[in-house]
């Protein structure tokens, strides 16, 4: 037979699709980089993922499976010092930053001035009625240490309060600047007092010289207070919406977390002012008794450390513990009570130590004793806040250890957290839209 004809080779041209490609429904791609992966042991054919391979935020996050956590850009930004990030945060920095060198360059002034003015080798060592004619000289270069601190140290809150977004802090920052205008006014009868009680150890003619200086300051912080004000305002708003998404909708719990920050933010301000009170009277006045003096001088690292203790207490809610410290601060309120008599109600002689800065470590005393009963308050207030589930909120550690989880278990029902103790941290019981 003859061999058979090869069948003809049909060439089918390949059809178009006329449907476009295009993405997932779901927000995510279909190629080999989809980061969806179905569980293994279910009917679909794709291969498990391997541990470390699958990203976070998904099915697997959600059942506590192993994930591999994201590495952003941000969460690296995150480790580095934290800058201002808007208009407003911008804002509220600089204007304290240049309220700080201006009232620095005009305090400078001041002080070289007054420091060039004087003659105490005109004065004798010791005076008719055995004081120390010299020490109204002390004042200013006092008071000068006291304001190169205090605004360096309102830098810093600044930049706490605009880091943690604390609008408790910003709203006390501005206070905090109406004490200092307080502080600057009173400044100008003491250098007057302190030119008069030197006589001849200062050149004649040298207040009139130092009187617009002396005038300029308080208007410069009046003015940096006003705008420092209208920008707290726009931070509040800018705030709240951080603050609604830390704590969420229930307003109990808020109202808490408001109490907790009044009160960290009193701690902070009312480290500058007993600190301002104590180097001023250990400076100027120089006729203390010794144990006064060393019981004062003691005082300043004892302050810090119960200061530090204080805010750890209230953070971790121990009671008893919170008790002392409320004691402590009735100890202080009647420390500064104790102070203000002796230095308006004490002897001709006591009277004669405490002149050169009198009026100065009045309002210092005044306005610690006024911080320190707010404070007294506050504290009550945080201490009757607390085991009501407010602890998980404002701790540092974001994976919660065993003790908090037993705290969350037991006041569970005031809280969003409802979750265990797992790398993932936290799992919302509801979902959230941020």
């Amino acid at each position: 037979r003859p061999p058979a004809a090869a069948a003809p080779t049909v060439k089918i041209a390949p059809s178009k699709s006329h449907h476009k490609t295009r993405s997932s429904l779901l927000g995510i791609s279909s190629g080999p980089q989809s980061p969806y992966f179905p569980l293994s042991g279910g009917s679909f054919s794709s291969p498990s993922p391997q541990p470390g391979v699958v990203p976070p935020g998904g099915y697997h996050d959600r059942q506590g499976l192993p994930t591999t956590p994201a590495v952003s850009a941000g969460s690296k930004k995150s480790r580095k010092m934290y800058m201002p990030n808007s208009t407003w945060t911008w804002a509220f920095m600089l204007i304290t930053i240049f309220q700080c060198l201006i009232l620095m360059a005009l305090e400078a002034y001041i002080f070289g001035q007054f420091q060039a003015s004087l003659t105490l080798r005109r004065l004798p060592e010791e005076g008719a009625d055995g004081q120390d004619p010299r020490a109204p000289s002390r004042t200013i270069p006092t008071w000068l240490a006291i304001f190169i601190f205090g605004f360096i140290y309102q830098i810093g809150l600044v930049w706490d309060a605009l880091r943690l977004k604390n609008t408790i802090q910003v709203i006390g920052v501005c206070l905090y600047n109406l004490g200092m205008m307080i502080y600057t006014a009173v400044e100008m009868e003491q250098v007057s007092e302190a030119v008069a009680a030197l006589d001849n150890g200062v050149e004649k003619g040298t207040y009139p010289k130092l009187r617009p200086f002396l005038i300029a300051a308080p208007c410069v912080l009046a003015l940096g207070t006003v705008l420092l004000s209208f920008v707290a305002w726009k931070l509040y708003n800018e705030f709240a919406w951080t603050i609604y998404k830390h704590i969420s909708a229930d307003l109990r719990l808020k109202r808490r977390y408001l109490v907790y920050q009044i009160y960290i933010a009193l701690l902070k301000f009312d480290f500058f002012f007993f600190l301002g009170f104590t180097v001023q009277f250990l400076v100027i006045v120089s006729e203390t008794p010794d144990a006064e003096r060393y019981i004062t001088i003691a005082a300043l690292p004892i302050t810090v450390v119960l200061l530090i203790l204080a805010g750890i207490i209230v953070r971790k809610e121990w009671g008893w513990a919170h008790i002392l410290i409320i004691l402590v601060y009735f100890a202080a309120s009647a420390y500064f009570i104790f102070k203000l008599v002796r230095m308006w109600d004490a002897s001709p002689s006591r009277l004669t130590d405490y002149k050169p800065a009198r009026n100065s470590l009045t309002t210092f005393a005044v306005l610690t004793l006024l911080l320190m009963l707010v404070t007294i308050t506050v504290a009550c207030m945080c201490m009757a806040n607390f085991g009501k589930g407010l602890r998980p909120h404002i701790q540092k550690r974001k994976v919660p250890d065993a003790d908090e989880i037993a705290y969350t278990n037991k006041y569970g029902e005031d809280t969003e957290y409802a979750g265990t103790a797992h790398p993932l941290g936290p799992v919302p019981n509801r979902m959230t839209i941020d």
